[in-house]
């Protein structure tokens, strides 16, 4: 089968890139592939997708890399369920900013790989802040990959060979790139804090938001008030739970001006429904219609129970007498990130720190590399044991955490 090649002709960064890569588009070929690829430690995928005029993400390309050859593979023609064994095995996916592939893949496949590395978070771990892929090629290969269009229809068939070198680029070198960060992670005694990061993404919760929380998505609700807060609420969820059926965005079922416009009125007929901005017949006319006044009346009829409170942000959650320290706190957080070369998002978020400071038993600081790092020594720093003192190097002042002699 094709292999992949690149031409970097000279030692400085270059934007020439030449990618062998296999088309696969029937089901004979991917089972083909995939006996080709059985077994590999690694194996380096990536997606490409859709999602503006649906609800859920339309998987458009699938691509992968292993042994030494590309493949760009379309899911519109072949049977997901092929992935499964794949995904199953103990072979390591590989990829970059793995989230949103994840979700796709979930929703699309209906399974996940039992174990993935996330070229991005990896780098978390040696400094590096979200970076893209294109950054870190440059950054650790000395390579400039092409920007292509990124508003790309990967939906339309025929997809030309540029868009399909570039979607094969995702790929293509993730290995060398994984190679380069294991051996530096290795150096620094990380590797299991970056393994044990990735399987919390893999492991994280995917696909749509609550339908109940909807509401809190709309455009300038915090405007509404009173009984408008609990209309806002059912018809959020009313058109939430539309989108999904009917396999479209949100706004397509009905416009945030018109959530706001119905949870201000309140209507009660068709007729008084039409009056409402952003309104119009196809919303008030049959079904829809009955099932929008009925969402209007439910919300209507849960405002007898009291105020709709929006929900508390981290720092109302967190005692008074506990902000001032979070804040120190995280101030350290992001020292300590600077000094040891870590992505602080990943060290602690404001929200961990509340977590952790309120005595939340699952506060992710409490646990795993988290606590290990720094978890324990915030601990230690609110019970007095440890304290902070600023530290000066020439014209740059630092934060040091230190022992508190006993008394």
């Amino acid at each position: 089968m094709p292999g992949f090649s690149r031409d970097t002709t000279s030692s400085s960064a270059t934007n020439h890139v030449d990618i062998d890569f296999t088309w696969v588009d029937t089901n004979r070929d991917v089972d083909a592939v995939l006996a080709e690829i059985s077994g590999v430690e690694f194996y380096f995928l990536d997606t490409e997708f859709h999602r503006e005029k649906t609800y859920f993400p339309q998987l458009a390309l699938i691509q992968i890399a292993a042994r030494q050859c590309v493949f760009v593979i379309d899911p519109l023609t072949i049977d997901l369920d092929k992935f499964h064994p794949l995904f199953a095995s103990d072979s390591v996916c590989v990829l970059h900013a793995a989230q949103q592939d994840l979700d796709v893949m979930s929703q699309s496949i209906g399974a996940v790989p039992s174990r993935i590395l996330d070229t991005q978070l990896l780098a978390g771990f040696l400094g590096y802040s979200q970076p893209s892929l294109a950054s870190l090629v440059q950054s650790f290969l000395k390579i400039v990959v092409p920007k292509g269009d990124r508003l790309t229809d990967w939906l339309r068939r025929p997809l030309t060979k540029d868009q399909l070198s570039y979607a094969a680029s995702d790929v293509v070198y993730l290995e060398e790139l994984l190679s380069l960060l294991l051996a530096r992670l290795h150096e620094k005694g990380r590797t299991q804090w970056a393994f044990d990061a990735c399987e919390e993404l893999r492991t994280k919760r995917t696909g749509p938001q609550p339908a109940e929380d909807a509401w809190l998505r709309v455009k300038d609700v915090r405007t509404l008030k009173g009984r408008a807060r609990w209309v806002a609420q059912s018809v959020a969820y009313w058109r939430e739970e539309r989108a999904m059926d009917l396999d479209i965005p949100p706004r397509h079922v009905l416009s945030d001006i018109a959530v706001l416009g119905i949870a201000q009125r309140a209507p009660r007929s068709p007729d008084d429904l039409l009056q409402c901005r952003g309104v119009d017949n196809r919303h008030v006319n049959g079904s829809t219609g009955k099932a929008l006044l009925a969402s209007i009346a439910v919300g209507v009829d849960n405002a007898k129970q009291g105020d709709l409170a929006f929900p508390s942000s981290d720092t109302d959650d967190l005692d008074k007498s506990l902000r001032s320290a979070a804040t120190l706190v995280s101030a350290w957080i992001t020292e300590l990130a600077r000094q040891s070369e870590l992505d602080a998002g990943l060290l602690g978020t404001r929200k961990d720190i509340n977590e952790l400071l309120s005595g939340l038993a699952t506060a992710r600081l409490r646990h795993g590399w988290r606590a290990e790092i720094v978890g324990r020594d915030i601990e230690d720093l609110v019970s007095g044991r440890k304290a902070l003192t600023f530290t000066q190097n020439g014209p740059d002042i630092g934060l040091r955490l230190v022992d508190v002699a006993p008394e």
